[in-house]
């Protein structure tokens, strides 16, 4: 028993079933009627976004029986069905991924000046043109240019920016879209009709934001869904067939990442680890919910393809955050795609823990404001000797660093002194490379250095998972070579867990710690305490 898969069942027949390309089609059709077509056309854009079928179309048109001034073909005629059937022989399709070649393209050469078999028109449709060889091209340049008067060259290609500029020149281009989501829901929606399939709206929703923009992606998912499920399609058997994870957890980490609740949002991505869940398919939910916060919050509703329930909740979240913060939120977790095994989780903590850091800007200008308001320093409260100390080192006077620099280091390696005022400089000239990568932002975003010991420097760390990344074999090596490759001597790393206070932290701590690292230096807690 054979059958026929939608994309090829439901293929456009007329310019006026293609799908989301208007700007084309009306071109085309105006064409077509007044007589004027050209000897080469170059179709390119995105996959399954009709460039073939719409080359398909043309060749009808330009060699249909009936077509008087009407600009589509009949599809009733011999040569329409002929050719709609696929045993016309003077349309011939090429694939140039696989006869691309310079002899292949001569050989093509010398068949165009044959006459057409029965049609008005040879039409040569030439799918994936840019995987033509440049000999290859060469070859084709003159016909191309000048093709004997009966013969049409249709060329279709992913990658325009491919195809020589001497091939472009020769040609009429036409750009084809992707399918808007509205525009490849109505075609499903025709389909589904014509199939007997009853499917709800939000699946097909799904479907179309899946297939990014492709309705023959869009088709081939709905056929796939039909023959799992049967006639009737839910929502919930389209996010299994997908693989989405429809998990509550991508919007409360979502809502922890709003509300800079580090700690929480930590716990939640090891659960997600824990139950073995795709982390990068995780992420992706994640950062298209973030984009819909974004968009609620700029104003959009009923773009965003989300139900009332579900604007009310990302309304509420948008209320919660700057516009800025979600733009920071989504480019951070949009770079975190997992890549690397070993690290797995890492990014996704990494973007999180970023994502609470205030900006340099605002801990600046906040500093100043609190001088100018006449703050003073109380006698009675100051904040701890060990911490002040070791926080103004980072804001010494250039004389200062000078000579903590040339400070002579002990017998076992180099000073603590000399560490610290180097290690900021050491992390902003490290090159990217994508090997060290992880180490690199480990060292960058994770830790701080708080002693040398016999030529191993003491990396210290706020969270346990991150120092365990650090400790593995490879990321250890590599922080070492970079340590040692800087200070000019062999230097291992011992990785230790910062000590929490018995005093439970107040929530905004993490901001005056921020604010120090950065230069600031404490004036006053008297108004934190008695809050």
């Amino acid at each position: 028993m054979s059958s026929t898969v939608f994309y090829r069942k439901w293929r456009p027949q007329t310019l006026a079933e293609v799908v989301g390309q208007e700007q084309v089609i009306q071109t085309l059709r105006n064409a077509l009627r007044s007589g004027q077509v050209a000897h080469a056309y170059l179709f390119c854009g995105p996959r399954g976004t009709g460039k073939t079928s719409t080359g398909r179309i043309l060749a009808k048109a330009v060699n249909c029986l009936n077509n008087k001034g009407k600009g589509e073909p009949c599809n009733k005629c011999d040569m329409c069905m002929d050719i709609t059937a696929g045993r016309a022989l003077d349309v011939i399709e090429i694939d140039a991924a696989s006869t691309g070649g310079v002899d292949d393209i001569r050989d093509l050469r010398e068949k165009v000046r044959f006459a057409p078999n029965k049609a008005r028109y040879k039409v040569y449709i030439i799918d994936e043109v840019h995987m033509v060889s440049k000999e290859g091209f060469n070859a084709l340049l003159k016909t191309l240019e000048e093709p004997p008067p009966y013969v049409m060259f249709i060329l279709a290609t992913t990658e325009a920016h491919k195809v020589l500029p001497t091939i472009l020149s020769r040609c009429q281009r036409f750009d084809f879209r992707r399918i808007s989501q509205a525009a490849a829901i109505a075609r499903l929606e025709y389909i589904c009709g014509k199939e007997g399939i009853k499917i709800e709206p939000e699946a097909l929703s799904l479907i179309t934001r899946s297939a990014t923009g492709s309705l023959r992606d869009a088709e081939n998912l709905l056929e796939q869904l039909s023959a799992y499920y049967g006639s009737n399609i839910t929502i919930e058997q389209t996010r299994s067939m997908l693989g989405l994870s429809d998990d509550i957890r991508v919007k409360k980490l979502a809502q922890q990442i709003i509300t800079q609740n580090v700690s929480a949002g930590l716990t939640t991505l090891n659960s997600i680890v824990d139950d073995a869940l795709d982390l990068n398919q995780f992420n992706r939910e994640l950062v298209h919910y973030l984009r819909d916060i974004l968009m609620v919050k700029a104003g959009l509703k009923g773009e965003v393809g989300l139900s009332k329930e579900e604007i009310s909740e990302v309304k509420k979240l948008a209320k919660q955050a700057s516009v800025n913060n979600i733009i920071k939120a989504i480019k951070l977790f949009g770079r975190a795609e997992i890549s690397f095994e070993n690290y797995y989780s890492l990014p996704m903590e990494l973007a999180l823990i970023e994502c609470s850091q205030p900006e340099i800007k605002e801990v600046k200008a906040s500093i100043p404001e609190t001088i100018d308001k006449g703050h003073q320093k109380p006698p009675s409260v100051e904040p701890a000797p060990t911490k002040t100390k070791t926080r103004k080192t980072k804001q010494l006077p250039p004389e200062d660093i000078e000579a903590a620099a040339e400070s002579k280091p002990p017998a076992g390696g180099t000073a603590p002194g000399e560490l610290q005022v180097k290690w900021k400089r050491m992390l902003d000239n490290l090159p990217h490379d994508v090997k060290k990568g992880a180490s690199i932002t480990l060292m960058k975003h994770s830790c701080v250095p708080v002693a040398i010991e016999d030529n191993t420097v003491v990396l210290e760390f706020s969270y346990p998972r991150l120092k365990e990344k650090m400790e593995e074999t490879s990321n250890k090596k590599v922080a070492e070579e970079i340590i040692s490759d800087f200070l000019g001597q062999p230097h291992h790393i011992r990785c230790i867990l910062k000590k929490k206070d018995n005093k439970k932290e107040k929530p905004k701590d993490y901001l005056v710690k921020a604010a120090v690292e950065m230069g600031a230096e404490i004036i006053s807690m008297e108004r934190e305490n008695e809050q």
